[in-house]
């Protein structure tokens, strides 16, 4: 069918809205009609020299709506569902087996590359050529996608289905790598650094999971007072020169510390600002190498990879969607909502700090 996507031709180029032809669902698959799509730093990875997902490509990997079509073997799903879409994953490997799909075999491939590891038919342009269209196994910069069906969770038609997108990535990531990776205990102290949507919703669900001393460490100062009507309990400026005295101050020695710049100087503050026996987990795509002092790690303290929060998505939506529901998640304040073909305003706005979370919704979304 045709469909309109939002092309990314060149990688210094801006998005372009084009017609382009999808292909049908396969026996385990569906079409969704986007009703919204988060957009996610992650989104401009295809944009870096040398990454293994490069234009022509369609990016978009936090999108929400309604299931059109389903193929021969779904029976998890009907035309009319309302779905958030999550990243993909085998289903089948050791870690997906276990309950860890962040951690599948062939998450890279599957979610980094724009491409199906399967080898399904790609995305045609108006000349007929291939555009990359698998990008987190979703490519929702589009008024369609079609995903795998064990990827797209059933929600609510109540909620408001366009604001949902970004629960299947970016929030998810922030909320799962309190809840799940690091498991963060009542009575604990967290360090989050980087106030973006990924940092704000550690800060919730962090007061959720009940720590007592929750800092947020940020550069912008808007931000950081959104962290405190959030739930933090301490700001500090990320460039203050003596950070690493004030964070021990608030804190003691953080039993936690959250990652989600990627800038290893950040990543050995986080380090040395943890207690003996402390974890720190790193969810930002990393800018450089990492160098950590072995006595940083003679204590007990521990770095921990966290991808997507090692979130199982079908337990973890729901679970933040009734947190919202009792007001004790209010992930909607990160939102703004931009047109879909204001895509690269909304990209702008992310990259200035002047958004949290940009979600495009189409114009001509009925329902």
């Amino acid at each position: 069918m045709q469909i309109k996507a939002a092309v990314l031709r060149a990688a210094d180029g801006p998005y372009l809205i084009e017609d382009v032809e999808l292909p049908a669902p396969g026996a385990d698959q569906v079409l969704v009609r986007i009703a919204g799509a988060g957009l996610c730093h992650t989104d401009l990875l295809p944009r870096a020299p040398g990454f293994m997902a490069a234009p022509p490509i369609i990016t978009g990997h936090e999108g929400s709506g309604i299931v059109e079509a389903v193929g021969a073997d779904v029976t998890s799903l009907a035309p009319g569902d309302h779905v958030v879409l999550s990243f993909d994953f085998c289903g089948h490997c050791a870690n997906c087996v276990a309950g860890h799909p962040s951690y599948c075999e062939t998450f890279f491939p599957r979610n980094l590359s724009g491409h199906d590891p399967d080898g399904e038919q790609a995305v045609l342009d108006a000349a007929g050529e291939a555009v990359a269209a698998r990008w987190f196994g979703q490519s929702s910069f589009a008024t369609h996608s079609v995903v795998a069906a064990r990827n797209a969770v059933k929600v609510d038609p109540e909620l408001p289905l366009e604001l949902l997108g970004p629960l299947g990535c970016g929030i998810q990531t922030g909320a799962a790598s309190v809840f799940t990776a690091l498991g963060v205990r009542p009575g604990t102290s967290i360090v989050v650094f980087g106030a973006g949507g990924v940092g704000l919703s550690a800060v919730m669900a962090a007061r959720v999971a009940g720590a007592t001393r929750i800092v947020a460490v940020d550069l912008n100062p808007r931000r950081l007072e959104l962290a405190k009507e959030l739930g933090a309990t301490h700001t500090v400026d990320g460039g203050a020169p003596d950070l690493v005295e004030q964070l021990l101050a608030a804190t003691g020695g953080a039993q936690y510390t959250l990652d989600t710049t990627g800038v290893p100087s950040v990543i050995t503050t986080a380090i040395a600002v943890l207690r003996p026996t402390g974890t720190c987990g790193l969810v930002g795509v990393q800018q450089g190498d990492l160098v950590i002092d072995p006595t940083a790690l003679a204590v007990g303290r521990n770095v921990m990879g966290i991808l997507e929060g090692d979130a199982v998505p079908q337990v973890m939506i729901p679970r933040l969607i009734e947190l919202w529901r009792q007001g004790r998640f209010p992930f909607d304040r990160l939102v703004e909502t931009f047109p879909f073909e204001e895509i690269n305003e909304a990209e702008q706005a992310s990259l200035k700090g002047e958004v949290v979370k940009p979600v495009l919704v189409p114009a001509a979304r009925k329902g």
